[in-house]
């Protein structure tokens, strides 16, 4: 009769069997991938250290970098009260898109997520400025912000209504918030269906035994519903917020940042610099700082927001 080998043998084939086979699904992990590793390491990593070395030179995008400048492009940028004033322009686009378009469209996935009759189509109508290109929005709403009464829609209400025509896009003081309602326009449905996704996901059972304990609607949101959607708020504050550090085709077909100035954001100062004035060197260490802003911005907030989701659990 053949002896059954001891407890610490049956122990050490295990190990020696499994070792290759772990190595084996190592290797596997690593080809699938690597197509993305040499995609990400070549159109990610690669030109963020190409416009690093760039930025340390005065050049203007032909032949070899040579005229080394160090980090006078850096300094120069931070003395520049243009760059300042779009740096000012992107804190103000962001306080509006967190603290009036977010709320909007969170209230309006409210609205019609559950219960509203015809729900469906209010969400197709909402959604479909989202798959419209941005140069076609902001050709839209150049139309509608026409000075002219017989040609722009909006001083054509103004005037009907009796009063003066409105400089949308060529008054300094309005201009900011004038694009930053078209661009709420477009992004406003997908923030929306973020917030629709979410809801989802929380049991209507929660909503329903609130109710039967005698909780008005106003609670049933702020202490069930807000609860519960944390993680897609967060999400969505996330998105927009880098969206708008790199936010580019709006502002550059309707105004290209003026009046004087009065819409420069980032990215359009870096266009600017870098493929109207040919001052790459310049343009690559706007985007450095670009770059500097998103990733302080996201540790920042990761770690900030890091809490646990309610949902899990249930």
């Amino acid at each position: 009769m053949q002896q059954l080998p001891a407890i610490p043998d049956v122990l050490k084939l295990k190990r020696i069997t499994g070792a290759p086979r772990r190595l084996q699904d190592t290797l596997l992990i690593a080809l699938f991938l690597l197509p993305a590793l040499v995609l990400f390491l070549l159109f990610v990593i690669y030109p963020i250290f190409r416009s690093l070395y760039f930025s340390m030179f005065d050049w203007n995008g032909l032949g070899p970098a040579v005229d080394y400048v160090g980090l006078q492009n850096f300094k120069d940028i931070l003395g520049d009260q243009v760059f300042l004033k779009a740096v000012r322009n992107v804190f103000l686009i962001i306080i509006f898109s967190v603290g009036i378009q977010l709320p909007l469209a969170l209230a309006l996935a409210v609205m019609v997520g559950r219960g509203l009759p015809g729900r469906g189509l209010f969400r197709t109508i909402f959604f479909m400025p989202y798959v419209l290109s941005e140069v076609n929005v902001a050709i839209m709403w150049m139309l509608l912000y026409n000075p002219d009464p017989d040609r722009g829609l909006l001083n054509a209400i103004v005037v009907g209504l009796g009063g003066e025509p409105i400089g949308w896009l060529s008054d300094p003081k309005i201009v900011l918030f004038s694009i930053f309602i078209a661009i709420t326009w477009k992004y406003f449905g997908f923030h929306m269906l973020l917030y629709l996704a979410g809801l989802q996901n929380i049991p209507i059972e929660l909503e329903e035994a609130a109710r039967i304990d005698g909780a008005s609607n106003f609670q049933n949101f702020f202490y069930i519903t807000l609860p519960l959607l944390g993680s897609t708020i967060r999400t969505s504050v996330y998105l927009s917020v880098l969206g708008v550090i790199q936010q580019f085709i709006p502002f550059w077909i309707m105004t290209k940042g003026g009046p004087v100035n009065a819409s420069e954001m980032l990215a359009t100062y870096m266009y600017r610099f870098g493929f109207i004035r040919f001052q790459l060197g310049y343009g690559s260490a706007v985007a450095i700082y670009m770059f500097i802003m998103c990733l302080i911005f996201s540790l920042v907030y990761q770690r900030l927001t890091r809490k646990p989701d309610y949902l899990t659990g249930l």
